[in-house]
């Protein structure tokens, strides 16, 4: 089947009037770090910053072949551009269903190159529900993303461009995978060709619709997730693109969206270009590979570089973290005179603090939220020096910590009833915020609330409610009739020690962290 691939490949050489032959580049700073030979296939610099343009232009040479001059298709935004720049190659018409919340750079870009475009929906399943209706209704031709034999065969040339620009087969060749299309195409290629070559199948912790394949043996559908990669952010694996890669991928790793970011910042040191979450996992994939093996020849497919700049903030804010190089924690210290002085002399003059949030708490104690440049040995260093003289809570891995908490410590109001506390997901398209509030609202008082946009497709949100203890059943039933996913987090250390008004610090212990 994979050398059927490269035969596939060979034959979609017609794409070359638009797609760009990338450069496989040499990268001397992560080759450094990781022990490894690392190179990047530099995707990112397509004509539309995406390797998805290769199999769009396959996909319409097929069908203009055949006398189509009429094409629709879904997508978040990478397939979007490469069809319609495609199509306004060769003298076709393109619509494009596009969710609500797309970044507004990619729907932009569409826009540019002269296809219509339609906003359905809050994810891909909306939008393309609405493409197939179209397509049935219009008689336009509907271009899978993903899971259609052109758009592999078109995905699967870089596999060929690897082998011409290689002088001996590599090791290890890493791939994003959300509906599996690139790691299908390319894998096929490279095992055909490189038998002892190993594929590594990169996803994103809150998408694993490929491993969930594998458990089931089949395609199945995941819940909905927070879409930060959202280039690789599917619930459902294609099918076709499953079949192929089952039988050529020899590993799976999963990066959390901390481990992307970090990533993202690794390739800009290295060559100035900014890629977007899912164009950068491949790349994060390389960093938490456990292997034995060093100086072996890997690459990485640097996939695109399309990202909101509203998102760089967030990128930037959780780099360090991602890249283990940072710590977060809270801790209590006495409140009296010289207290803080000494708490800082203990962490140390040798580490930069990356930031310091205090909160008096009574007359004997406060609460400090710290960031600290440190990582690895060092970092848990610092941690055991301060546990010998004071009460620590590690938060690095605490997700209301670093997204909420951080940037919201305050006030600790006394209320005549029990606080209780939940994190919301919403998507994130104009009026969604007063949607949500709207569905919120009820017979229980909102007593804590905090949102940040992060650029991304959505958005998140801590939300306090003052419950009676009376009204708990009644209190369950409205939380499930928002529709809205959420989790509570009314025990979560970080709300407890910095925001909690129905907290007693005494209550919170490490043991009841959750990480979520």
């Amino acid at each position: 089947m994979s050398h059927d691939w490269v035969e596939r490949a060979r034959a979609a050489s017609e794409i070359y009037q638009t797609v760009c032959r990338t450069p496989l580049s040499f990268a001397p700073r992560l080759s450094a770090q990781m022990g490894q030979q690392v190179w990047l296939k530099r995707e990112d610099l397509q004509p539309v910053h995406s390797f998805k343009i290769r199999g769009a232009m396959n996909a319409l040479l097929d069908l203009k072949s055949r006398g189509v001059d009429r094409v629709c298709a879904a997508s978040a935004g990478n397939h979007a551009q490469g069809l319609a720049l495609g199509a306004a190659t060769l003298g076709m018409q393109a619509t494009i269903f596009m969710p609500v919340t797309t970044p507004d750079i990619k729907v932009e870009a569409v826009l540019r190159l002269g296809a219509r475009v339609e906003l359905r929906g809050d994810g891909y399943d909306d939008s393309c529900s609405a493409a197939m209706d179209h397509a049935h209704s219009s008689g336009d031709t509907f271009v899978h993303p993903f899971d259609d034999p052109a758009v592999i065969a078109g995905q699967a040339t870089i596999g060929l461009e690897i082998a011409d620009q290689v002088d001996q087969p590599p090791d290890r060749v890493f791939l994003p995978v959300g509906g599996g299309g690139l790691l299908a195409g390319v894998g096929a290629v490279i095992k055909a060709l490189y038998p002892t070559t190993r594929i590594v199948a990169v996803e994103c912790s809150e998408a694993p619709s490929f491993s969930a394949a594998l458990q089931a043996g089949k395609p199945v559908r995941m819940p909905p997730t927070s879409g930060f990669a959202d280039g690789i952010a599917v619930a459902t694996v294609g099918r076709r693109t499953f079949e192929i890669a089952r039988a050529i991928v020899d590993e799976v790793v999963h990066v959390t969206p901390d481990q992307i970011c970090a990533a993202v910042r690794d390739v800009y040191n290295e060559c100035r270009a900014v890629l977007e979450p899912a164009g950068a996992a491949a790349i994060a994939g390389m960093r938490v590979l456990e292997t034995d093996h060093t100086d072996q020849r890997w690459i990485a497919i640097a996939s695109g570089a399309n990202v909101n700049f509203d998102r760089l903030g967030h990128i930037v804010e959780r780099a360090e973290l991602g890249a283990a190089r940072e710590i977060l924690f809270a801790a209590t210290i006495p409140e009296k005179p010289g207290a803080f002085l000494q708490f800082c002399r203990c962490i140390g003059s040798s580490y930069g603090i990356t930031e310091f949030n205090y909160r008096f708490e009574s007359p004997t104690q406060a609460h400090v939220l710290v960031g600290v440049k440190a990582g690895g040995d060092a970092g848990g260093q610092i941690l055991q020096r301060l546990e010998c003289q004071y009460q620590v809570i590690d938060l690095t891995g605490n997700e209301t910590a670093k997204a909420h908490i951080r940037h919201m410590i305050g006030g600790r109001p006394q209320l005549g009833m029990p606080e209780r506390v939940f994190r919301f997901r919403f998507p994130e398209r104009p009026g969604a915020l007063l949607d949500f509030l709207t569905r919120l609202a009820g017979r229980w008082n909102i007593s804590l609330f905090h949102y940040r946009n992060h650029g991304s497709s959505f958005g998140r949100v801590l939300v306090g409610f003052m419950v009676d203890d009376s009204d708990d059943e009644a209190f369950v039933k409205f939380m499930t009739a928002t529709g809205y996913d959420w989790v509570e987090d009314t025990k979560n250390p970080a709300y407890g020690l910095f925001s909690a008004a129905y907290c007693a610090p005494a209550e919170i212990s490490a043991d009841k962290l959750e990480v979520v």
